[in-house]
């Protein structure tokens, strides 16, 4: 009998500990120390579903862990859907990545690291829109004067930029736009109808049933939230199926090649975001929805023809915002594009 106690005590020694701490608390806790260390920056828009995507959780607790930041001072509401950090004179709708909730000294690294990350979505968007009207050269240093901030962090946005084809560097290492017109946009959409499905049908089987219950979470609470839709959940609801899905598929070849084809899911972000007025946000949720459902099932067939027709209606919705961006808006001069 003593033995037998003995190793009942053993067992419960050797347990592991279970941490008991409420999903909520522990998102508060990632979410306050990030702020603290300035990873997270002033004025930073936080939305329920992007963090939830990240935290890997549904909106409940990420919406009680923001309710409790707002008790304690920690971030505020404005004139818009979330809550900003701090009580900046205007919310900035910057992307919140996973290198941004790293906690204690990885988030002093990170935002070492990441400098070029807090300015990034305005640089992108500005790059973006002066594209629509042609190709224009981009100053290095006039982008370090205009942000503030050292060249190294100006080549980080140049480099990062030239990771989804907006800008490129030409003769003499000049960097410059990449013109955003109809032939270019009609071109990559012509190349992702061709590579996508396949790459699709062969990620069927290997995306994990988690990973589609959280997507297809994702797309009916935007759909439920439609128009109210912020540009960081566009981001989101994109990646979910035109990136990570396809990114199970088994031939890395066909992802390099898409890569190319990247600067049409930012730009048609921008582009949406600043017809919004206008009513132009494409409400593309269920068509996303259609290819999710029939991915859960494996029916193979019915997933590509779904994603090639999302594909080209895609395109068609693409040249009609791109026509109504150029009747309703003019190039606005920026001190880094001559």
């Amino acid at each position: 009998m003593a033995d037998r106690r003995r190793h009942l005590s053993a067992a419960r020694t050797a347990a592991p500990v279970v941490d008991r701490t409420p999903a909520y608390a522990v998102i508060a806790g990632r979410l306050r120390r990030s702020i603290a260390a300035g990873v997270l920056p002033e004025g930073i828009v936080l939305l329920e579903g992007p963090l939830a995507a990240l935290f890997g959780s549904s909106r409940s607790p990420v919406k009680q862990a923001l309710a409790e930041l707002e008790e304690e001072g920690v971030v505020s509401r404005f004139d818009g859907r979330g809550l900003m950090v701090g009580r900046a004179a205007a919310p900035r709708r910057l992307p919140v990545t996973a290198e941004m909730l790293k906690s204690g000294d990885e988030a002093v690294e990170a935002r070492k690291g990441f400098a070029w990350q807090a300015l990034y979505y305005d640089f992108e968007r500005e790059i973006i829109l002066s594209s629509v009207f042609g190709r224009f050269r981009v100053n290095e240093l006039a982008i370090a004067r205009h942000f503030d901030v050292g060249r190294t962090v100006a080549r980080d946005l140049l480099i990062h930029a030239r990771e989804v084809g907006i800008v490129s560097k030409g003769e003499k290492s000049h960097w410059w736009t990449v013109p955003l017109d109809e032939a270019r946009f009609r071109d990559l959409y012509e190349l992702r109808i061709l590579l996508e499905p396949v790459a699709l049908d062969s990620a069927i089987g290997q995306i994990p049933t988690p990973q589609l219950d959280a997507i297809e979470r994702r797309l009916r609470d935007a759909m439920d939230s439609y128009p109210k839709v912020e540009s960081a959940d566009l981001d989101v609801l994109e990646n979910d199926l035109h990136i990570d899905c396809i990114g199970h598929g088994r031939n890395p070849e066909i992802m390099e090649a898409l890569k190319r084809t990247r600067c049409i899911l930012v730009s048609g972000k921008h582009i949406q975001m600043e017809l919004k007025p206008h009513g132009l946000v494409d409400p593309f949720m269920g068509e996303h929805l259609d290819i999710i459902k029939a991915v859960r099932k494996g029916q193979h067939a019915a997933a590509r023809r779904a994603l090639v027709a999302h594909l080209q209606a895609s395109s068609d919705k693409a040249a009609l915002r791109l026509a109504a961006f150029r009747a309703t808006h003019e190039h606005a001069p920026l001190p880094y594009i001559v």
